[in-house]
């Protein structure tokens, strides 16, 4: 039986012998120092993120470095000063003078930690952080650290020499650590590996399987511990037996860890501890499975691979475990089954045939690229209907995802979303630019895993009785008779979504070519077969009447730019007409905050939107949606593009002038009591772009590290005008987008500096050139007037002065755009300058400031042991 007090005293002893020199502290100020340059290193200020993920990345490297030096004089100092024997003799166990060291430098570490605490300050000071994820990481440090001490102590044990256990302890300390990099693909291997199971704990998720692995890891070293020390109880002739004995012993111990851990962690529950709890099941979720009817139950068939790429280990864990939620809260109404989905096998066949989409991924092992080939998809099903998911992404809203479906396939019926057919043939086809059939937009799979979804012809009436939610995609392309359809539709009061783009860009840049002034496209007709031209489009591209009908004015040509981006990673390499919706623009109602649409959403990208604004005479109520920053403005159609051969093209650098209004990019717009049209209920979006391809991809992957909300915004629009909002809040479930608030305040002045400089020499180059271009034209009008000459001669001498003008202005235009672009730089050279300056600055604090509380502490306890110490002599003794 244990006494605790034989365990306290062993504690005290080794705790006050680690803190009785400067060298403890030294280890402790230059574990903090290390961990800040960690934490807080360029890449985070890149990353702009209120989070230690800089730190956790390299947490595990300062582990070998802290753990042995903590660890390395428990045994070999013991040894090297020959108090081990005298240790042992004391009335106290083995297992009570292990536990006691354990404990000591158990609490050293957790000082040293606490010490280290300061980067939550620091991080709070210059941020807004999420400290349910503090808590969590922080807690994850612990427990690897503990778990690594008693690995430590083994080292420690094997050797008299503090130097060899400082060795030995980070190889033996290495091998949970880097385990993970000699099998990447091992789902065994990744599972004893220390930095793999530390994964969760940085996400704000204190996972149980994962505490006890660390638990476990500890036990088993601090077992190899008391064999070691045990030893000497062994006689001569026991040594091979007793040896035989415990190594049976310790195979059969780490056999049980093992096991324990794998059943586990089969049925692991976490604890989300992150602020929005977006890692555990919703009560919306709750309800909606307590609601399933007995009598039409609900199956889940999840087609997993057994084991994927290290980017997608995180995705699967978390779909695996809440999968593992739902099928636990289910009981009989709600079932899952899990497939593992092995290559070439039936599984694979029976996933293809249900349409769930591999995932060919490319990854890295031992230096050498491979491609796998990754099911990870679900099909939910009733006995009335059923909905696939072919993938979960990095970005895929996991929890959304799954209980849409469930809730999609447990009722009877599903409201009808109908789409226009317009030239953005939305459905796919037959495209003879692309040279094929091209698939249906992404937005219409989406759409059908919670609507029935048809096609609209605008050759004919819309029937205002087949459809709950219209959605009409680049109108502007319609002609004049299919306009007017349209127009009747909305003007019956039914709900309509309305995108439409001055200049869209979907397609790799096919879109340009559907840009509302850019003529209709000719129809495709087989080898030299003449075809009728295609009727223009109605109004120029303009849709007068349906602006008319929605009182509001809109710019068919016309693109707003914004030289807001929270990402300084790539704020250089995004034009400012592909445009961050954000409040941290400077615009708080950059989302409405009034709308269920919006409230809540944090981030969207939109690519070259156009601008809407409502009328001064209106009756109509005009809610705007989306809104720029105020460092943006508007170009005109011939500022941003140019003729190239039979199209356009984009203008890399057009002036830009701020004219610092916060532009409207969507807005809903619905009658009042005194508008003229009853019931009247529209969304119109200007930009066509927001629902591409394109910017669906950048969601599912988070390419980038974007995280944006274009897709929820949609589906909430049409949730919105569909009334049914049930989805609404669960759709907006993740993390908060927690920045750098500090730096980016401080930052944002020199960077509206920057955009005012670029502005005024971009105004002085435009200058130039027109006193250029006035030059060429005193020239004619001289020549013109000249009586002396007759016309034959002024035609010799214009033709001549025009080329000669023309060779000069070509000059001037290259030296004023050289010159122009020598000023930009150099703006941007000094912005830059000043913002590294603030940066630098702000990591500098965070550097200095966390090791301070240590440094003053083994200060005052210096001071303390001298004044001590010179109390214990005599004053004949000492020195005058």
């Amino acid at each position: 039986m244990l006494r605790n007090n034989v365990v306290l005293a062993v504690f005290k002893r080794n705790v006050q012998s680690y803190f009785s020199g400067v060298l403890g502290y030294l280890f402790i100020v230059v574990f903090v120092v290390a961990g800040a340059f960690a934490a807080f290193n360029q890449q985070f200020f890149a990353n702009n993120q209120a989070n230690l993920d800089q730190l956790s990345l390299w947490y595990p490297l300062l582990l070998l470095f802290i753990i042995p030096a903590i660890t390395m004089g428990v045994w070999a100092d013991e040894k090297k000063l020959g108090t081990d024997e005298l240790l042992f003799t004391l009335p106290a166990s083995d297992l009570e003078v292990l536990l006691g060291k354990f404990l000591a430098v158990l609490a050293v570490y957790t000082i040293a930690l606490l010490f280290s605490v300061t980067h939550i300050f620091v991080l709070n000071s210059i941020g807004n952080p999420d400290m349910g994820l503090m808590f969590t990481t922080y807690f994850g440090y612990w427990l690897a650290g503990a778990s690594l001490l008693s690995a430590g102590m083994f080292a420690s044990a094997l050797t008299s020499s503090t130097t060899v256990a400082f060795v030995l302890g980070t190889v033996i300390c290495a091998i949970p650590v880097f385990i993970g990099q000699v099998a990447p693909s091992s789902n065994l291997v990744q599972s004893l590996s220390l930095v793999e199971q530390f994964q969760d704990f940085n996400t704000g998720v204190l996972p149980l399987a994962s505490v006890l692995y660390f638990i476990s890891l500890a036990i088993m070293m601090l077992y190899l511990n008391r064999v070691l020390i045990t030893r000497r109880h062994w006689s001569s002739h026991e040594q091979n037996s007793m040896g035989l004995q415990y190594l049976v012993r310790t195979i059969s111990l780490a056999v049980i860890l093992i096991s324990v851990n794998a059943i586990v962690s089969y049925g692991s529950s976490r604890i989300d501890m992150t602020s929005e709890r977006v890692y555990s099941l919703s009560q919306t979720t709750k309800d909606l499975i307590s609601k399933i009817d007995d009598k039409n139950p609900v199956t889940i068939e999840a087609f997993i691979s057994p084991e994927v790429s290290r980017e997608y280990v995180p995705i699967r864990k978390r779909l695996i475990g809440l999968l593992r939620e739902y099928d636990q809260l289910g009981g009989k109404r709600l079932q899952v089954r899990f497939v593992d989905v092995e290559p070439f096998s039936k599984e694979e066949e029976e996933a293809r045939l249900l349409d769930i989409s591999p995932q060919r991924v490319q990854t890295e092992r031992g230096g050498r690229a491979y491609v796998e080939t990754i099911f990870m998809g679900a099909v939910v099903k009733s006995a009335t209907d059923e909905v696939v998911i072919p993938f979960f992404n990095v970005g895929t809203p996991i929890e959304y995802e799954l209980t849409r479906s469930i809730r999609t396939v447990s009722k009877d019926d599903r409201l009808t979303v109908g789409i226009l057919n317009t030239d953005a043939s939305i459905f796919g086809g037959l495209d003879m630019s692309m040279g094929g059939n091209q698939p249906p937009w992404l937005i219409v799979s989406e759409l059908k895993k919670q609507y029935r979804v048809e096609q609209v012809s605008p050759d004919s009436p819309i029937s205002d009785t087949d459809y709950d939610v219209l959605l009409a995609v680049l109108p502007s392309s319609l002609t004049e008779p299919q306009l007017k359809n349209l127009v009747d539709y909305v003007k019956k009061g039914k709900p309509t979504l309305v995108c439409d783009d001055p200049l869209p860009v979907f397609g790799g840049g096919r879109g340009i070519q559907m840009a509302p002034r850019m003529p209709k496209p000719s129809p495709g007709g087989m080898m030299g077969m003449r075809q009728p031209p295609p009727t223009p489009k109605a109004y120029e591209g303009r849709l007068t009447p349906l602006m008319n009908l929605l009182e509001i004015a809109w710019d068919n040509g016309e693109v707003v730019f914004d030289y807001f981006n929270p990402h300084p990673e790539f704020a250089e390499v995004v034009r400012p007409e592909l445009i961050f919706i954000s409040p941290k623009s400077g615009t708080k109602s950059a989302f409405s905050l009034d709308s269920n649409i919006t409230s809540g959403l944090q981030e969207m990208l939109t690519f070259f939107p156009g601008s809407i604004r409502p009328r001064k005479d209106r009756d109509l109520n005009f809610e705007p949606l989306l809104r720029t920053g105020p460092n943006s403005g508007l170009l005109a159609w011939g500022e941003i593009t140019s003729p190239f051969f039979n199209s356009v093209r984009i203008v890399q650098d057009p002036i830009r002038v701020i004219d610092e209004h916060a532009h409207v990019l969507a807005a809903h717009i619905t009658s009042t009591p005194k508008s003229k049209v009853k019931d009247l209920n529209v969304i119109f979006v200007a930009d066509a772009d927001l629902i591409s391809d394109e910017l669906f991809n950048i969601r599912e992957r988070q390419a980038f590290g974007l995280k944006i909300d274009n897709v929820t915004f949609l589906l909430n629009c049409v949730d919105q005008l569909a009334g049914d909002d049930s989805y609404i809040s669960l759709r907006k479930r993740r993390q908060k987008h927690r920045t750098l608030t500090l730096v980016e305040r401080e930052t944002s002045v020199f960077i509206k500096e920057r955009n005012a400089e670029r502005e005024k020499a971009n105004e002085v180059a435009e200058a130039k050139l027109e006193e250029a271009r006035d030059r060429l034209k005193e020239q004619r009008e001289k020549i013109e007037k000249d009586p002396s000459m007759d016309s034959r001669e002024k035609q010799i001498r214009l033709r001549m002065a025009e080329e000669n003008e023309s060779r000069r202005l070509e000059v001037d235009e290259a030296k004023i755009e050289r010159e122009k672009q020598q000023q930009v730089e150099k703006i941007k050279a000094q912005t830059e300058r000043q913002i590294r300056e603030i940066e630098n600055r702000i990591r500098w604090y965070a550097i200095l400031v966390p090791p301070f509380p240590a440094i003053l502490l083994g200060i005052c306890f210096l001071f303390f042991r001298l004044k001590h110490e010179n109390q214990n002599i005599a004053p004949d003794r000492r020195l005058k």
